[in-house]
């Protein structure tokens, strides 16, 4: 129990503690440290752009889509804020220089909801198990065990957003095969159909405010 203990605050606080009397190494001219910036620096500028996407969506008629776009950039906010709290103990006031390459799409949902598939894609798939690698290599394991963690949201965000594309392209989005539940996402209000109504009945808002309604309680 001491060490899960021991090693919740180290993730929590990205300091220099004591686990089992071994004291926690320097992150100093380390590679990790690199991949920790470079991970943070992917995050906070994925962030973003799904705020854009989000706006995007919204203005397009998909407020569920929007709604995911901007739950998902908070996601990323807080992964960021995860790998850049391990930094600040041993670079206080400090830069560290990195090289790195950033996608540059913004166009309609769809190119959208494809390009952050591929980003995240990348990052659980590729990225953040070799960064995981060598900070094991470099005797970082919980920050190599933060990359693993990290990395199997990151395949969430993937799945979810290949399955919005897919609604989309097969025009699922408000019409399904069969009779559901649909609810508005303004007032409350359940229809049932095939399809969600063009304006709810309830509230007057158009049809792009409709979502299925799934109960995960």
């Amino acid at each position: 129990m001491f060490l899960q203990e021991s090693i919740v605050m180290y993730m929590d606080y990205g300091e220099k503690i004591n686990i089992g009397g071994i004291k926690m190494k320097s992150l100093k001219g380390t590679k990790t440290a690199e991949n920790l910036l470079k991970s943070f620096a992917g995050e906070s500028q994925a962030r973003n752009r799904y705020t854009f996407y989000a706006s995007t969506a919204k203005k397009e008629g998909y407020v569920q889509i929007s709604d995911i776009f901007t739950e998902t950039a908070d996601n990323e906010k807080e992964h960021a804020k995860r790998f850049f709290k391990f930094l600040k103990k041993d670079y206080k006031h400090e830069a560290i220089e990195i090289t790195a390459g950033f996608p540059i799409t913004l166009g309609d949902t769809k190119d959208n909801l494809l390009a952050a598939a591929n980003g995240e894609n990348e990052e659980w798939s590729d990225l953040y198990p070799a960064f995981a690698k060598v900070a094991k290599e470099e005797g970082f394991d919980t920050i190599a065990f933060v990359f693993e963690k990290i990395a199997e949201v990151e395949k969430h965000h993937e799945e979810r957003y290949r399955k919005l594309l897919s609604n989309i392209e097969n025009n699922t989005v408000f019409t399904k095969p069969e009779k559901t539940l649909w609810k508005c996402g303004n007032c409350g209000y359940i229809h049932e159909g095939e399809s969600a109504p063009e304006v709810c009945p309830a509230c007057a808002h158009p049809q792009s405010y409709f979502e299925l309604l799934c109960d995960n309680f």
